[in-house]
């Protein structure tokens, strides 16, 4: 006799649910699933915010004033500090997030103006202060969307539409400004033609400002979305990366006047102070998930106890903003190329060292203006002149070259070779020449930047003479394209561990060669990792290879890996106990509940997503429920989490909580194969 069909579709749903339970750290990465757009919002659902209460605030203090961490607003500041108000307000960081009206528009909207792609098209018109955009939505037909907020505009002006779920969708088409005046699809661009169901389309949450830009271009942001309604809700202190930005929460310090209630990033430690650029200049993972308030960074602490910036790798996949040497191809990837740079490895450089406030007098991009006796040589070179005074006595003798063009320092040694799809910027970095990588991994090279008709052959042959000591320093940069470049996988391997192996290089390298390692020798890679764990004390590197280790399976570093549950590092200690957990340690497992129940780790979302996974191997349905939901109270765009928690409801009988899941999980994916199986077996069901 055959079962009955709610029955059957329990049966499927548990074996669905058997195969999930194998697998601990196979969720994918935080935010990196689309949702499907809701149709546009007639108005803005945003403004700026009355003081609010900032991240992991220091102490309490008890008195008529208020709080440490509370917002002020930059007008507050400009009451005492006038010109560094005004100062600011002529700076770019000051329109990162400006409203759409004429004042801060500075794209073409004409009637009628027409840009045309490989796969968008749009329209752009006027009306009076109101600027709107006709290009195709989520349904594939055209429609037109009020202009609500503009992104930048010094070299790029990026338009967004709010949704009447309150998204803020970035839209497709930018606007050059640097260039010729032109527009671009700047998605496609980077990824190709793009149809609706493409995660990068631009009404998909990979295009959501919430989730992909608006922490840094305002100040004091607060974003938050309500898992009934599917709705969501953005305010903030400020637009654009005001005041508090970079010295912090100031309503205590608007009040008392006093120097202790504010932070001075010029008076910070180099760490410190470094944090303050880092946190908004290069792509990172945050620690605890974006809608969370409670712990965001703020300036006077400690980027790596916030933050890891990424590098080569972007989730479980290889990120196309990197050139096979390390070094960041793409523009806004600033901290990642100067962290792993000689000047900051060895000289202990930030970006304080070449870089000034926007309230301070400074040369373009806020670069240090110079001395009188720096006068003659190029703004950028008298930054590296502060440092490198030997090199500069030296003159044409240390360049070899006489053009005056040619004895600037950027020329040779941050050369325009980074992309901003249709600009060219600096190489931060900071190395010497490789043109032998030009050749061997396609990686542009400065001297081919100037001599445009020679080839690099010779660029490097002329190198060798003119700097006989050049192929010592050349070496560094060989060997990681050497290591890292899936051309050279089959010989890559001896330097692929000299790189995880070499003290001396910079640790985010390191930890990516980890990464590389593992994916390409499995679990013959566990000797190198397990000694590259014990030589370094960098929070990011042994995160790196802790995650490396798990996917190598190798228990035999779980002594290794119990030796970091105590660690300052929270990054460290979650990856060590969440990976000993899936190895079925008991000290991971009563670590990974230690940090889900405590308050001041509860917020992170991984151990809470463990604890599920291993209540269903172990049939424990009702404790699986809860953890999958407070993850998804913490991380609510997660759709692999919402498709495993819908599992468990069907299996549980609660077949509607558990469609409402997938219907969830689609909002945020519309592309999942998996939720859409299982809604599909849940409509045959009935």
């Amino acid at each position: 006799m055959r079962p009955a069909r709610p029955v059957l579709l329990v049966l499927v749903f548990l074996a669905l649910l058997g195969t999930a339970a194998g697998i601990t750290l196979a969720l994918r990465a935080p935010g990196s699933s689309p949702p499907a757009p809701a149709p546009l919002a007639a108005t803005p659902t945003a403004t700026p915010t009355p003081p609010v209460q900032a991240s992991a605030t220091p102490a309490a203090v008890k008195d008529a004033h208020p709080a440490r961490g509370v917002y002020a607003g930059s007008e507050s500041c400009g009451e005492c500090h006038e010109d560094e108000h005004a100062a600011w307000g002529k700076d770019w960081h000051s329109r990162a997030l400006s409203p759409g009206t004429r004042k801060f528009v500075v794209g073409d909207y004409a009637k009628r103006t027409h840009f045309k792609g490989d796969s968008s098209e749009a329209w752009m018109r006027r009306d009076g202060e109101r600027h709107f955009m006709r290009t195709k939505g989520s349904d594939g037909q055209l429609a037109e969307f009020p202009v609500e907020w503009v992104i930048g505009g010094k070299r790029m002006q990026d338009p967004v539409a709010v949704m009447t779920d309150g998204r803020w969708q970035v839209l497709p088409v930018y606007y050059h400004v640097t260039g010729k005046g032109e527009w671009v699809d700047y998605s496609e661009t980077k990824q190709g033609a793009l149809t609706p169901e493409h995660p990068f389309f631009w009404t998909n949450f990979r295009r959501s400002a919430q989730h992909a830009c608006l922490d840094c271009h305002v100040t004091g942001l607060d974003a938050r979305y309500d898992r009934e309604q599917h709705t969501w809700t953005t305010a903030f202190t400020d637009a654009g990366v005001a005041c508090e930005s970079c010295h912090g929460p100031g309503a205590r310090h608007a009040d008392t006047q006093e120097p202790k209630d504010i932070v001075q990033p010029s008076k910070l430690s180099n760490d410190l102070g470094f944090a303050v650029c880092a946190q908004c200049h290069g792509p990172r993972r945050p620690l605890f998930p974006i809608l969370d308030t409670t712990h965001r960074y703020q300036p006077g602490q400690r980027y790596e106890d916030f933050y890891q910036p990424i590098v080569l790798f972007l989730g479980g996949e290889r990120s196309g903003d990197y050139f096979t040497d390390g070094r960041p191809s793409t523009s806004s990837f600033e901290y990642q190329a100067l962290i792993q740079s000689a000047c900051h490895l060895k000289g202990g450089a930030t970006c304080l060292t070449c870089h000034t406030a926007p309230h301070e007098p400074n040369a373009p991009n806020e670069l240090n203006l110079p001395d009188k006796s720096q006068t003659k040589v190029s703004v950028g070179s008298a930054t590296c002149q502060q440092c490198h005074a030997d090199l500069f006595a030296q003159a044409a003798q240390h360049a070899r070259h006489t053009s005056r063009e040619a004895q600037d320092c950027l020329a040779c040694h941050m050369p325009p070779v980074v992309s901003g799809v249709l600009d060219k910027f600096a190489d931060h970095a900071l190395d010497v020449p490789a043109p032998q990588n030009t050749t061997r991994h396609a990686i542009p090279n400065a001297c081919n930047t100037c001599h445009t008709k020679q080839t690099p052959e010779a660029m490097a042959q002329a190198m060798t003479k003119l700097w006989p000591a050049s192929a010592k320093r050349q070496e560094r940069r060989i060997r990681l394209a050497d290591a890292f470049d899936d051309k050279t996988a089959q010989t890559g391997r001896p330097a692929l561990e000299a790189t995880l192996a070499d003290a001396n290089e910079a640790p985010s390298l390191r930890g990516a060669a980890a990464k590389v390692l593992v994916r390409r020798y499995k679990r013959e890679a566990i000797p190198a990792l397990r000694a590259a764990l014990k030589s370094t004390q960098d929070s990011q590197m042994r995160t790196d290879v802790i995650e490396a280790l798990s996917i190598a399976n190798a228990r035999e570093a779980s002594e290794d890996l119990a030796a970091l549950l105590q660690t300052e590092s929270l990054w460290v200690r979650q990856a060590a106990a969440v990976t000993l957990a899936s190895f079925g340690d008991a000290r991971g497992l009563s670590a990974v509940e230690a940090l889900a129940s405590k308050p001041e780790t509860s917020g992170l979302v991984q151990p809470h997503l463990l604890l599920a996974q291993l209540a269903v191997r172990r049939k424990d349905l009702t404790t699986a429920v809860r953890e999958f939901e407070k993850a998804l109270d913490l991380q609510p765009y997660n759709p692999d989490a919402l498709i495993r928690l819908a599992d468990v409801y069907v299996v549980q009988g609660q077949v509607e909580r558990g469609r409402e899941r997938l219907e969830e999980a689609l909002r945020f994916d519309p592309q999942s194969r998996a939720a859409k199986q299982r809604l599909s077996m849940l409509q045959q069901g009935r």
